[in-house]
């Protein structure tokens, strides 16, 4: 199981979180993205219909008809559409993300000790890969750990 630890600093989640998005379904994958915060869902959901005019991105919200769509917006972890990868984009770590084979842990300056707790903690577990993204002054993502 990998873990992706994607520290927001130059580029927002708005456009890294589609980027990501693109390339499971791309891949044939499904993605579940997860937020407690009903309005970033919401949010989220909207950005995905209009971040770029030259792709689609089919998705849904958790309790819509569009719930098996490839990328499923919800606010717990319930793979609905049958994701086997993960987003966590509200900077909270949940460990039920280890059921996915991947996970892409979002977060931001003011969730950076969280982040760290969470890598801490997944340090000793066996099977688990995990992966330090940040961005250079340019913003493009370099692996650091």
């Amino acid at each position: 199981m990998q873990v992706d630890f994607y520290h927001l600093t130059v580029t927002p989640l708005e456009r890294a979180l589609p980027r990501i998005a693109e390339r499971v379904v791309a891949g044939g994958g499904r993605l579940l993205i997860v937020s407690d915060n009903d309005a970033q869902c919401g949010a989220i959901d909207k950005l995905l219909w209009s971040y770029s005019a030259e792709s689609f991105l089919p998705h849904g919200l958790a309790g819509d008809e569009d719930a098996s769509q490839p990328v499923l917006i919800a606010n717990d972890v319930s793979a609905g559409n049958g994701a086997t990868n993960i987003a966590l984009i509200d900077g909270q770590w949940r460990d039920a993300a280890l059921g996915f084979d991947r996970a892409f842990h979002f977060f931001d300056a003011d969730r950076i000790a969280d982040a760290r707790e969470a890598w801490r903690a997944l340090a000793d577990r066996d099977g688990i890969e995990r992966r330090y993204w940040k961005q250079n002054d340019a913003g493009k993502w370099q692996q650091s750990a």
